[in-house]
């Protein structure tokens, strides 16, 4: 393989010789083809005067030219086949002209190919609206350049530009700013510009029947007509998000904060695009109970847009920040029990993710080693929880949230527009806590940050939110079901969405139910009628576990419904280890997965043991 770049195992480019310094994308959105055609203006600095290549990270782009924009002069090029990778791809080494004092951008024309891992066409039909086509990117972590020829690599940040030509009667948004569109001959070309400097991965753009409602001076949500005033209702808070996030960080510099409710396919619960949010509709409950992942979106805004990790090995910077920042916002809306009631769930997840990938899993590493691994393997709540348990640890050791809030605020402010390791984070907070010696002695850094399996400590969480789910549960499992039955429909009258679902949540971790308790179960409390996903998923994993042949088919159906990983992976997994729901998993896979995104696809494959 060739030569990876210094900073990031996962990329071929060379920015420490010759580095992208702005992009401007200008492509057609061809969906009769299921392709972008255009071409990637790339501005470029060179760090060493006598660099001579520029290398790009490509993955199945059909490049058909590359030349100088300023006096449009050819460049030699070539993409180097002899290098390439399964998940890397294959580096374009664009030889660069003699240094002449003059600017330098080098323009690559190219083509996206039907099967690009970045990008989920959808035909009319698998649209809420059933009208028109649509097409949305997820380019996290290392799928940009499968859409466009750039150093793919979080190390580099530019600020772009765009300009999409797309069927007059779809809109067509992207991650920065709406600059305007002008319509003549049945298309209409729409600009855009991100002013703030970002990774490869933060550039998305989605295209499709899309209207728009207001949800403050800020913030707008974005969808297909029939689902948009649905999304409006459950977003309505999004500005108070938005603003207890800037007291925590301070302010927010990327202008709109817009949500984009995507068709069900999108295989995550919310990706931070700047400006424009990328939500699932799975978050649509009619009650805002599951509006968290907005909160987490808009941490974003600060840890992981403005603050970046240098390669996915330290993403833990990312998301273990994003969501320590979340729960510090559920704490100033809903108080602090709510913070501690959410972490508690997200460390059940953890120890979920533990027990299924094996505590000896080097992936589940806080900072995992990535050289020749696809990120995409590496993905799971590791460096979300992991990363928050260890934030919440520093913050118990450096005396609570009245101390650490401020640090956080400085560390932003310190490393904004920056991509940063764990050394990095590592040499700031001792630095700023310096005045007070000794604080983070008993930091057991070795066993945090590269040790796999659970965490050394287990935070201390406040349980009073979670006692009353704590002991329903218990009751259940106690209960002898040949006695009468001790419970009512109105157990779950005082409960919260959140309680629900921490309760199945505890009784998953419990051995399986005897299927006549899941029985009596729905006969009390009718879950299968609960519309929460979390509900619901976590309702038909009981049943999976207790070989219910009833909630077979629903298991089916919900995993064909909706392409969210954190619901499609488990549920696989629990159809995969019942022997006799296997062969309905494996052939329900395989007929849906046209309708599945790509990163969906590789990983379920896995889960059903169809691939390496």
């Amino acid at each position: 393989m060739a030569a990876m770049c210094p900073d990031d195992p996962c990329s071929f480019s060379n920015p420490h010789e010759a580095a992208v310094t702005s992009v401007h994308l200008r492509l057609t959105v061809d969906f009769e083809a299921r392709r972008l055609h255009g071409a990637a203006e790339l501005q470029v600095e060179r760090r060493v005067p006598a660099a001579a290549v520029l290398l790009l990270d490509t993955r199945g782009l059909e490049v058909t030219g590359v030349c100088r924009l300023e006096d449009g002069a050819p460049l030699q090029w070539k993409l180097e086949s002899e290098h390439e990778h399964t998940a890397y791809g294959t580096p374009l080494r664009v030889s660069l002209p003699p240094e002449d004092g003059q600017p330098l951008t080098v323009t690559v024309e190219y083509s996206t190919r039907p099967e690009s891992t970045a990008l989920a066409w959808l035909e009319p039909e698998q649209t809420a609206g059933r009208r028109r086509p649509y097409v949305y990117s997820h380019c996290e972590a290392i799928h940009c350049r499968s859409m466009a020829p750039l150093q793919d690599t979080p190390a580099v940040k530019t600020p772009y530009t765009a300009e999409l030509t797309v069927p007059a009667e779809l809109t067509a948004l992207m991650s920065g700013l709406r600059e305007g569109r002008e319509e003549a001959d049945g298309v209409a070309r729409c600009r855009f510009r991100q002013p703030v400097p970002v990774p490869a991965y933060l550039i998305a753009l989605a295209v499709g029947d899309l209207e728009s409602r207001p949800l403050g001076p800020r913030c707008s949500v974005w969808s297909e007509p029939g689902v948009v005033d649905r999304a409006a209702h459950e977003f309505v808070d999004t500005e108070k998000m938005l603003e207890a996030a800037e007291a925590l960080c301070g302010p927010y510099i990327w202008g709109v904060y817009d949500l984009l409710v995507l068709p069900p396919s999108f295989p995550f619960g919310g990706t931070e695009n700047p400006c424009l949010t990328f939500i699932t509709p799975t978050v649509i409950a009619g009650d805002r109970s599951l509006v968290d992942v907005v909160a987490h979106e808009i941490s974003h805004s600060w840890t992981g847009n403005l603050v970046t990790n240098r390669s996915w090995e330290h993403f833990w910077l990312n998301e273990g920040f994003t969501m320590f920042l979340e729960r510090k916002i559920l704490a100033r809306l809903h108080g602090e029990p709510a913070r501690h009631f959410s972490a508690a769930g997200g460390w059940k997840s953890l120890r979920e993710t533990i027990r299924t990938r094996g505590a000896d899993d080097p992936l589940t590493c806080l900072s995992p080693k990535l050289a020749g691994v696809d990120p995409d393997d590496a993905f799971s709540t590791v460096p979300y929880e992991k990363g928050h348990a260890f934030l919440w640890y520093l913050e118990q050791l450096a005396g609570g949230p009245t101390v650490f809030d401020p640090f956080l605020r400085a560390y932003v402010e310190k490393f904004r527009l920056k991509s940063i390791d764990s050394a990095d984070f590592r040499k700031f907070l001792e630095e700023y806590f310096a005045p007070t010696p000794g604080l983070f002695d008993k930091v057991d850094w070795e066993a945090w940050l590269h040790t796999p399996g659970m965490p050394p400590v287990e935070p201390k969480f406040d349980s009073q939110l979670a006692d009353v789910c704590s002991a329903l549960s218990s009751r259940w499992l106690a209960w002898n079901s040949d006695e009468p039955c001790p419970f009512s429909a109105d157990d779950l009258t005082p409960l919260t969405s959140g309680q629900v679902i921490e309760l199945l949540a505890q009784l998953l971790e419990a051995p399986p139910l005897p299927v006549n308790k899941l029985e009596k179960m729905q006969e009390l409390y009718d879950l299968d009628a609960r519309a929460n996903s979390e509900i619901r998923f976590r309702w038909l994993r009981l049943g999976l576990a207790a070989r219910w042949e009833r909630q077979l088919q629903p298991a089916l159906e919900f995993v064909t419904s909706q392409g969210r990983m954190k619901f499609v992976r488990p549920i696989y997994r629990d159809l995969y280890a019942w022997e006799e729901a296997r062969p309905k998993a494996i052939a329900t896979f395989e007929r849906n997965k046209p309708n599945m995104m790509h990163v969906a696809v590789y990983t379920v494959g896995k889960d059903l043991h169809l691939s390496e």
